[in-house]
């Protein structure tokens, strides 16, 4: 292996959120008892040394010492075409399709706003990412779900029924899709996405599709765009990407849409611009360009079997030691996603006694009833392995098998 995917990082006072902001107001996981240390399992981003073309990029950008006002470069919305392109078979982007924007949320909520007012309602699948729950509510909007199922196969599918019902039943004309999905993992088959996109044309629905995932498909799975599966779906679908979770780059704040539909284009770029907020910051910039070379390929493809290779132990071990505890193995993420209903109702536990237990240990995971599905919890396993190996053998010794 070429990267380093094995080393622990101390992040300890480097203004990480997933160590040194256990136990603040909000969603934060209480610190460990005494004797534990902190196995960061809960905000979604990676516990890894990113590739090194980006530190590269934005040292050698950084040694210059002026940082005045600038536009994007060539090089920039090169590195896109080049990176859609290549990692997802996209042919006809130009540099006019593509937007900057300052978080895949906030450019959400710039659609959202251009097409809908306060108090309409949107579609959303559930389990519902809690980004999604959090910007649009506090925008004002009714968020209507469409649950999504196992099937026999314990696979998570969508309803196209439920959906058409929904937006029927509640004049919507806005929904939310996110590919690959978050919490549940799916990497959505061609067919599902086709069929999803014929409920939202029937309905006239604008279609947000948060693509944030996709790069990070697992074994053998492969991200299909939104926007590729039809005409319609090209000009109905504005979509968000951003390097942010491939390499770990939310602090940097930086990511982009797609959207060829030139009307749509013109609406959500007058609403994004009214707050003259949303600016590119230079040093992202030059973070995307490294990140969008061919060495991010090669990182990339590294890290994803280093993940799937994750998802496999953990998906095993949880299948042979904590009986009452399932979960359905992600085919894109690094989100494990537990149902833990059975467990807790033969053992007399609440949901939240059982978070405590984990957070008691160490093991720093995530209410997942936070995302509408309730005795449920959300893994991170973007650790290096020996993390994961530790901190599920915690959960065995500590939690489920106390």
């Amino acid at each position: 292996m070429t990267y380093d995917f094995t080393s622990i990082m101390d992040r300890h006072g480097k203004d990480s959120i997933a160590v040194d902001g256990l136990g603040q107001p909000g969603f934060a996981p209480e610190p460990p008892k005494e004797g534990f240390d902190v196995i960061p399992m809960w905000i979604a981003d990676m516990n890894f040394p990113t590739v090194p073309t980006i530190p590269k990029a934005i040292i050698e950008r950084a040694k210059h010492p002026a940082y005045g006002y600038f536009s994007p470069t060539d090089e920039y919305y090169d590195s896109i075409i080049r990176w859609q392109s290549t990692r997802n078979g996209v042919t006809g982007l130009t540099r006019e399709a593509i937007g900057y924007e300052n978080g895949v949320l906030g450019g959400v909520i710039s659609a959202i706003t251009s097409f809908a007012a306060p108090g309409d309602a949107v579609l959303l699948h559930s389990p519902t990412y809690i980004g999604f729950t959090m910007s649009i509510e506090n925008n004002g909007y009714r968020i209507v779900h469409s649950p999504l199922k196992r099937d026999e196969d314990g696979i998570w599918r969508m309803d196209f029924d439920d959906m058409d019902r929904k937006i029927k039943e509640n004049n919507i004309h806005v929904a939310v899709f996110c590919s690959p999905h978050n919490p549940c993992g799916r990497v959505w088959e061609r067919w599902e996405i086709e069929q999803a996109m014929e409920v939202y044309r029937r309905n006239d629905c604008l279609v947000i599709s948060d693509e944030i995932w996709s790069d990070l498909t697992l074994a053998d799975h492969r991200h299909i765009p939104t926007q590729s599966v039809s005409d319609d779906a090209r000009n109905r679908t504005v979509a968000f990407y951003a390097p942010s979770k491939t390499f770990n780059l939310a602090g940097l704040i930086g990511s982009y849409h797609i959207i060829y539909n030139q009307y749509l284009r013109n609406r959500i770029g007058a609403k994004s611009s009214k707050s003259y907020y949303n600016e590119m910051n230079v040093l992202s910039m030059h973070a995307l360009i490294g990140a969008y070379q061919p060495e991010g390929h090669a990182w990339l493809d590294e890290l994803r079997g280093v993940l799937t290779g994750n998802v496999d132990y953990a998906y095993d071990f949880i299948a042979d030691h904590f009986e009452g505890v399932s979960c359905t193995k992600p085919e894109g993420t690094y989100m494990l996603f537990l149902d833990c209903s059975e467990w807790c109702q033969v053992h007399g536990v609440s949901l939240q006694e059982l978070e405590k237990r984990g957070w008691d240990v160490g093991v720093c995971w995530q209410d997942g009833a936070r995302f509408n599905q309730p005795y449920s919890i959300r893994v991170n396993l973007a650790l290096p392995l020996s993390r994961v190996k530790e901190a599920f053998e915690r959960l065995d010794r500590y939690v489920f098998n106390a």
